[in-house]
C-alpha cells in the first residue's frame, strides 16, 4: 500500500522537474545561425531559436517558420514544422534548410555552437549570435 501512494508522488516530482529540451539546456540563451549542413557551407542567411519550452521560430533567407520541439535533451524532433510563404532568390536553400531540420535527431549545445545531428550522418552546426 505505501508503494501505492511513494509511486505518483515520484511521478509528479519528476514532471515538475524543469524544462528537459534544449531550451532548457543553454539553447534559449542565444540565436542561433546556421553555418554548415552536411559539411556544406550554408550559403544563405538563417538562424533559429529555441525562445521557451517546447518552442522552435527562426528566419530562414526568405521565410519565418515556427514550430516545437519536446523531445528532452539531447533528443530531436521537430513537430508541426510551418513556415510563411514569399518566394526569394534563395528559396531552394530554405527548403534545403528546413527538409534537413526535419531530419535531425540529436542535439548539442556546446558554448557558441548548436550541433543538430542523425543516425544517418546528416549534421547542422549553428553558432551562437547573443
Amino acid at each position: 500500500m505505501r508503494f501505492a501512494f511513494t509511486f505518483p508522488l515520484l511521478v509528479a516530482l519528476f514532471q515538475c522537474s524543469g524544462d528537459e529540451t534544449l531550451s532548457g539546456y543553454g539553447a534559449s540563451d542565444a540565436t542561433w545561425k546556421l553555418v554548415e549542413i552536411d559539411g556544406q557551407v550554408f550559403p544563405a542567411n538563417a538562424t533559429i531559436k529555441f525562445p521557451e519550452e517546447g518552442k522552435i521560430t527562426g528566419e530562414g533567407p526568405c521565410n519565418q517558420f515556427f514550430g516545437s520541439q519536446l523531445e528532452p535533451y539531447p533528443w530531436f524532433k521537430t513537430e508541426n514544422l510551418a513556415s510563411t510563404r514569399r518566394a526569394c532568390p534563395d528559396l531552394e536553400a530554405e527548403t534545403w534548410m528546413l527538409q534537413s531540420l526535419d531530419k535531425m535527431t540529436l542535439a548539442e549545445v556546446s558554448a557558441n555552437a548548436l550541433i543538430l545531428n542523425n543516425d544517418a550522418g546528416g549534421e547542422m552546426v549553428f553558432e551562437a549570435v547573443r
